[in-house]
């Protein structure tokens, strides 16, 4: 499978990736706050760092965020 990707499609994705991290979602809430221990699915930059990770190496089982002690 090459040359799936289109023109943009990458930046299309790091620009979902930022808006749909728990902080960015909890800072445009009506709190207006962050709770770090309610996040479910990583911050913006988790999102950005294992979708990058994920773009480069190609490899699945680079992005077991479960059996990592660094997120």
């Amino acid at each position: 499978m090459k040359n799936i990707l289109e023109p943009g499609d990458v930046e299309i994705a790091l620009v979902a990736a930022t808006a749909i991290g728990d902080d960015t979602l909890q800072r445009k809430s009506g709190a207006g706050r962050v709770v770090p221990e309610s996040f479910t699915h990583g911050t913006s930059e988790q999102r950005l760092k294992w979708f990058r990770l994920g773009l480069e190496t190609g490899d699945l089982s680079n992005g077991d965020t479960f059996g990592t002690e660094s997120l």
